[in-house]
């Protein structure tokens, strides 16, 4: 497949810094990045669940106590 695109500096430079290295041309330099992009492993956002002290006076990870508490209110 022909298509034009234009690269950002950096990436350009990454693809003739490839090129020369390895004395290949300027489409498998590029062909050889993108497919080293595709099977990189992707970072994933670490979850971290942050605990706050709201001040109740019940425990609400017992959902029953706390219903049977507000029945009696």
């Amino acid at each position: 497949m022909r298509t034009t695109f234009t690269l950002d500096d950096d990436v350009a430079a990454e693809v003739e810094r490839l090129r020369r290295e390895e004395g290949i041309g300027i489409s498998e330099a590029v062909n050889r990045l993108i497919r080293a992009g595709l099977v990189a492993p992707r970072k994933r956002a670490v979850y971290r669940n942050r605990g706050f002290d709201v001040g109740l006076k019940v425990d609400v990870a017992d959902v029953a106590s706390v219903l049977e508490l507000l029945d009696e209110a």
